[in-house]
């Protein structure tokens, strides 16, 4: 594999979304449930499952920020939610989402097992395929377009999009400032980060990663999440090359009073 070197800066507006393969993002990373993921799945239907015991309220709005070919963030957002936006860039990841929001392929159906080891998920009452057919809605977009929808969303996810869509730690620092406002005050949210990526393949084209550790995702989102945790996944196997470790943080946003200006 060959990585480009700290001088070959590329934004997210240069890189060829279009490019992005769906079918094999998907066979290399979710046709069979790996470690780190399960992983994954653990903390965050626990984060939301005890955000929802502690705060009862009707259906919410949740969204998915740079949905890609990946299925198991907006059914961790499932039970609670009766509409999930997939906000989504690339038009052939837009293509895939469209395609499995009428019955979702089958390997999806062990990320969602996982899930209803906790009661949240356990007591939907209704077929997942039948919620999620009726709440999902893709939109193409951007991630820094956000900036128009201002707390307009009462949960969130974002997984391994800010540092996976640029090399510039400015816009990983948007990216991730974009996310967190678009969520309402109090709102639960999630999401994953891959730390010190390379860049990384999705079929036969790279795209870009932003090199970034434990602290700078930190300071990413501390001044948009009072409360809030960062988890450096146990499992040890690398799903690719070019990569430490994955971390996940999950939290609350904060209210407007406590969210800075800008």
């Amino acid at each position: 594999m060959t990585f480009r070197s700290p001088g070959d800066a590329q934004l997210n507006a240069d890189v060829s979304w279009a490019a992005f393969d769906p079918i094999a993002y998907v066979d290399h990373n979710y046709r069979d449930l790996q470690a780190e993921d399960a992983e994954i799945l653990h903390i965050v239907r626990d984060h939301f499952g005890d955000h929802f015991r502690d705060h009862a309220a009707g259906p919410v709005s949740g969204i998915d920020v740079g949905a890609g070919a990946n299925l198991y963030p907006a059914l961790t957002m499932l039970p609670w939610c009766d509409e999930i936006t997939l906000l989504e860039r690339s038009s052939a990841n837009v293509r895939y989402l469209r395609g499995q929001t009428e019955s979702y392929d089958a390997n999806w159906d062990q990320f969602w097992r996982v899930l209803c080891k906790n009661d949240g998920y356990a007591a939907l009452d209704m077929d997942p395929r039948a919620k999620f057919r009726k709440a999902v809605r893709v939109e193409s977009g951007d991630l820094f377009d956000l900036v128009r929808h201002r707390g307009r969303w009462s949960m969130g996810t974002m997984f391994f999009v800010a540092e996976s869509m640029t090399t510039s730690h400015e816009e990983f620092t948007r990216g991730v400032e974009c996310f967190l406002r678009a969520l309402a005050p109090g709102a639960p949210f999630a999401a994953a980060f891959m730390e010190h990526s390379k860049g990384y393949h999705a079929g036969e084209h790279f795209f870009p990663a932003c090199d970034v550790g434990e602290s700078e995702m930190y300071e990413s989102l501390e001044p948009f999440a009072g409360e809030f945790k960062t988890t450096r996944l146990k499992a040890s196997a690398a799903v690719r090359e070019g990569y430490s470790g994955m971390i996940v943080a999950y939290g609350r946003r904060n209210s407007d009073s406590d969210i800075p200006a800008g």
